[in-house]
C-alpha cells in the first residue's frame, strides 16, 4: 500500500473517531446512534388534554447516569459545558410531543450554547401549541424535533440562532 493511501486510511479513521466521540455530541444535537428517538403513538385529543409537566415522569436516576456515561460525561455538572447550570437529561422526541421515557430518547444537553436547553424547551412548547391548534400534525412536529430542532426554532422565532 502506498504511503497516500495509508495517510488516507489514517485521516478517515482520525475523522469517524471524532465524530462519532460520545463527548463530542450532546450540546446542540444528540448522537443519533447514541439518541436515535422515541416517540408514543398517541392521539393529538389525548395529547392536548394531558398536563405536561404535572404527569408522572419514568426517568430515573439510574437511567441519567446511563445516559451521561454513554456520552462520556461525568454528570449534570460536569466542566464540558461551560456555564452555570450546565447540563441537563432531555429528551430528544419531548414529553409534550408524546416523547417516550427511555434511554434512546434521552441525551445530555448544555443549558448554553449558540442553541441551548432553554431554546428547546421553547420550540418543544411551541410545536406542541402547534399541534394542538391544528397548525401542523403530531407527526410532522415529532419529525421536526427529532431529525433537528434548530430549524422549527428558526421558523417561529427567527435569527440566526
Amino acid at each position: 500500500m502506498n504511503h497516500f493511501k495509508i495517510m488516507l486510511i489514517g485521516v478517515i479513521i482520525f475523522i469517524l473517531a471524532v465524530l462519532l466521540r460520545p463527548a463530542a455530541w450532546g450540546t446542540e444535537m444528540p448522537n443519533p446512534i447514541l439518541t436515535p428517538g422515541a416517540c408514543h403513538s398517541m392521539s393529538v385529543k389525548q395529547l392536548c388534554k394531558t398536563k405536561w409537566g404535572k404527569d408522572a415522569r419514568h426517568v430515573t436516576a439510574k437511567m441519567k447516569r446511563e445516559v451521561f456515561h454513554a456520552y462520556g460525561l461525568s454528570g449534570n455538572l460536569d466542566r464540558s459545558c461551560r456555564c452555570k447550570r450546565h447540563f441537563e437529561i432531555d429528551h430528544l422526541c419531548s414529553r409534550e410531543l408524546a416523547g417516550r421515557d427511555v434511554v434512546s430518547n434521552l441525551w445530555p444537553q448544555c443549558y448554553c450554547g449558540t442553541f441551548n436547553a432553554v431554546m428547546k424547551d421553547r420550540v418543544e412548547n411551541r410545536l406542541h401549541k402547534e399541534v394542538c391548534t391544528g397548525n401542523i400534525t403530531l407527526e410532522e412536529a415529532q419529525g421536526y424535533i427529532t431529525t433537528d430542532w434548530r430549524i422549527p426554532y428558526r421558523r417561529y422565532f427567527g435569527g440566526s440562532k
